[in-house]
């Protein structure tokens, strides 16, 4: 069957943002392939990342994620970045799956050939030991052979006032000085762009940042192509007559004749329903605003003027004219919460387009 949504994935563009962010941030990179590699696909983007030369390996939320990519045989090491179940811990200590651990019963829990890394909470309060406990435990961790790398969370790095991400840093370093050398990270894609290059820390995990969309005030420190285009096709083009008004609600009424395209993709595939009345879409490189309420399956756009049939692609946001940001601001939203919400039936499309990224 034809999709009638896609999501373009710019390898070329995923390519760039690794350059520059390993490059802002002097580091390797643990790249995040949670949520579906942030909805781009995990398999298309941990295949394209995997060739490049600054992508130490992958950092994934569950362990459903971890067992997926080491089935994809890419050679490149996976860190669980939250906790198993104990009786997880085995199958993935099999697979070569880097745990993290943050208690000394996890520290013992671990069979020989385990690889650990000790999760530090300096203040994200979410996961992790606290420094004055993870000392200990990293320690236990090394006696027993197993420690590999040790980790924190940055809660503000991609904000102006860097003051608590310092902080935070601070406790990081003090649990470090305590332990053998290992492989260290903490910064986001905040972090990368707001800190640049931190001495002793050999990786970096940026998220977001990887996928094209930094913080806004950060934009300027490096540059990042937005990697997914999302797509749709006109489903049916009518008329609509003064007074009629289109969608549930009728919340949108005519004042003039207007053509109106359906197009086939809604807030199942990712397109939030809280953009109705402000979103906007791409038609033939115009912008067009979309009527009325933004359905399950569908929306209706204004191409009045437009030579518009059915099977024309609609873009839904881009590198370009419209984006996730935009999207994301008219829907109330983050930009993380719109691609992590594209759906399953929208097809992911590896494009090895030429652009401009990274430089």
């Amino acid at each position: 069957m034809l999709p009638r949504a896609q999501a373009l994935i710019s390898e070329a563009a995923l390519t760039g943002n690794l350059t520059a962010l390993a490059r802002r941030g002097g580091a390797r990179l643990l790249l995040p392939v949670k949520a579906d590699a942030y909805g781009h696909g995990l398999e298309a983007v941990a295949r394209v990342a995997a060739r490049h030369p600054d992508v130490w390996g992958f950092g994934v939320a569950v362990p459903q994620e971890a067992v997926t990519l080491a089935a994809l045989g890419l050679g490149k090491p996976v860190l669980l970045l939250t906790p198993p179940a104990l009786e997880e811990v085995g199958l993935l200590a099999d697979l070569g799956v880097r745990l993290p651990v943050a208690s000394l019963a996890e520290a013992d829990a671990l069979p020989p050939h385990a690889r650990a890394h000790l999760k530090v909470d300096t203040g994200m309060n979410r996961l992790g030991a606290r420094p004055d406990e993870a000392v200990a435990v990293g320690l236990r961790l090394a006696e027993r052979g197993v420690l590999e790398g040790a980790y924190t969370h940055f809660a503000t790095a991609d904000e102006p006032d860097l003051s608590f991400a310092h902080e935070q840093l601070s406790r990081f370093r003090r649990v470090l000085e305590a332990l053998p050398p290992v492989l260290a990270h903490a910064a986001n894609g905040g972090g990368v762009l707001s800190f640049g290059p931190l001495p002793g820390l050999a990786l970096a995990r940026p998220g977001l940042a990887a996928y094209g969309y930094p913080p806004a005030h950060l934009r300027d420190r490096a540059r990042l192509t937005p990697v997914m285009t999302l797509r749709a096709r006109v489903t049916h083009v009518h008329a609509v007559h003064p007074g009629e008004t289109v969608s549930y609600g009728g919340l949108w009424r005519a004042t003039r004749e207007t053509t109106v395209a359906t197009v086939g993709f809604g807030y199942a595939d990712g397109y939030p329903r809280g953009a109705t009345g402000r979103a906007q879409v791409l038609v033939a490189g115009e912008r067009r605003p979309v009527l009325g309420r933004i359905c399950m399956d569908q929306c209706m756009v204004d191409v009045t003027g437009l030579e518009v049939r059915p099977g024309d692609w609609v873009e839904a946001w881009g590198a370009d004219e419209i984006t996730v940001s935009d999207v994301a601001a008219w829907g109330g939203t983050v930009e993380y919460e719109v691609l992590t919400g594209v759906g399953a039936r929208v097809k992911r499309v590896p494009v090895p387009e030429e652009v401009t990224a990274g430089g």
